[in-house]
């Protein structure tokens, strides 16, 4: 069994940070399988006469289909990844919307939301949702997320989780968002959904509180998982280039500063809050910040904050949001708001117009665009 937990306060939320050892802990979710306990994450039951159809005026992303059988006991499905925006254009939060009822049944869907993005979609479900056709059921406190990550985690998502009705290919074969369920529905199973916050293999595992949790003392019990706290996870995130709303996002950012408008937002739907202007930044227009990979080598690790300048410049082109210390780029790495005139690949300074160098990186959904001679290449 894993040593107690080191936590520590997430946003108003206490979280494990680490169980001892953060560098085995990465090393099991890089090279093994490791146990993230994700539960602190909001899950929204969304029910009613038509709350596809409302839903589809809000969120940025297409609406899911219900879950269909394959025969087999399971039912199969594909969630999105989306956004909800302000008339402007700037974010609420972000989401995943997944579905959570057969096809055949009335439509119910599952809302997977970032803790600190839940007031603000809360009140803007007040304004915005009408609950005649739509109601919002937070089932954060019975349910609960684990996230299985690393090579080994299809094996024991197939093995421990879903009782070797979903074959290995399969669970490796699923898109982001992607799920399968074992136990006859969503709220009477467990749930197994393809995770893309990190480059290395994740499930998370949705179930009600006693489930999840004798599910994961066997996948303890196995010997092939070990616990992961939150610090490995936030490297293996920023590895990604993945950015999380709180830190890399928030009530001020337009997705496509962003750079998540590729995944968040789909251009051929109808009408949502916030469409004009999403498209009119597409057809005509530019945003001023981009979301960029920072390579800043062997220095301390840099506050959320830091600002970043060109060499010798007198103002202030671009701002960490996200830093760690990254096996990986073998040094201090992370993420950050750059002006749009400084065009990745490109070299800034960190602190300061004469601070240590920072290599600037695109990023687009697989991740860094990483240039010859970088550490961390693949």
């Amino acid at each position: 069994m894993s040593a107690p937990a080191r936590t520590q306060e997430l946003r108003g939320v206490r979280v494990a940070r680490h169980f001892g050892d953060p560098a085995a802990e990465y090393e099991a979710a890089r090279e093994g399988a490791g146990i993230v306990d994700r539960s602190h994450r909001r899950r929204w039951k969304v029910r009613g006469r038509a709350p596809g159809r409302m839903l589809d005026g809000i969120l940025t992303c297409a609406i899911p289909e219900g879950l269909g059988s394959d025969g087999s006991g399971t039912l199969r499905g594909a969630g999105a990844y989306g956004a909800v925006l302000t008339p402007k254009g700037k974010m609420v939060t972000d989401l995943r919307i997944l579905p959570w009822s057969p096809e055949a049944d009335e439509q119910v869907f599952l809302l997977d939301v970032p803790a600190v993005g839940a007031p603000g979609l809360d009140g803007h479900f007040g304004k915005y949702l009408p609950p005649r056709f739509a109601a919002v059921e937070d089932v954060s406190e019975e349910t609960g997320m684990m996230t299985v990550v690393g090579p080994g985690a299809a094996s024991l998502v197939s093995r421990e989780a879903l009782g070797l009705q979903v074959e290995i290919p399969v669970l490796e074969g699923m898109n982001e968002a992607s799920l399968v369920v074992l136990g006859g529905s969503p709220g009477e199973g467990v749930a197994a959904i393809r995770c893309g916050d990190v480059d290395a293999p994740a499930y998370d595992l949705v179930a009600d509180r006693d489930t999840l949790g004798a599910l994961v003392e066997r996948l303890e019990e196995c010997g092939d998982a070990r616990r992961v706290g939150h610090a490995a996870w936030e490297t293996l995130r920023v590895e990604a280039g993945r950015p999380a709303f709180g830190d890399d996002m928030d009530e001020d950012t337009i997705p496509v500063e962003a750079g998540i408008h590729r995944r968040a937002i789909d251009y051929a739907k109808g009408c949502y809050t916030g469409q004009e202007v999403i498209v009119r930044i597409r057809d005509r227009g530019r945003v001023n910040w981009h979301l960029r990979g920072l390579l800043m080598g062997d220095v301390p690790t840099p506050s959320q904050g830091t600002e970043l300048y060109e060499a010798g410049g007198e103002n202030a082109v671009g701002r960490v949001t996200s830093s760690i210390q990254s096996p990986r780029f073998d040094g201090a790495a992370g993420l950050g708001y750059v002006r749009r005139e400084v065009e990745p690949p490109a070299e800034i300074r960190l602190g300061g117009p004469g601070g240590s160098p920072v290599g600037v990186r695109a990023l687009d959904d697989g991740g860094w665009v990483l240039v010859e001679g970088d550490p961390g290449g693949r």
